[in-house]
């Protein structure tokens, strides 16, 4: 693989773990009356006691963070990979 397969590998990888954590739980304690989602951070709440219309908010900073650390993790898992290969 080259260097930049890799990379893309990464990204979409860090879009799509990321994605699929914002299905599972994730209680941080920030704010009571909302349920978390995503890790390792809580980049989507659902209010409980909730506006009328639009219960869910997204955290676009949380979700590009998120999006960053698991493109990071899997580029060095790649990277790791690689290199063992050879």
């Amino acid at each position: 693989m080259d260097k930049v397969k890799v990379l893309i590998v990464a990204i979409v990888a860090g879009i799509v773990l990321t994605l699929l954590t914002g299905l599972f739980e994730n209680m941080p304690g920030m704010l009571v009356g909302a349920t978390h989602f995503g890790y390792p951070l809580a980049w989507l709440t659902r209010l409980i006691i909730a506006p009328e219309y639009y219960p869910w908010q997204v955290n676009p900073f949380e979700l590009i963070a998120d999006v960053v650390i698991w493109a990071v993790v899997v580029w060095v898992i790649l990277f790791i990979v690689v290199k063992l290969r050879k």
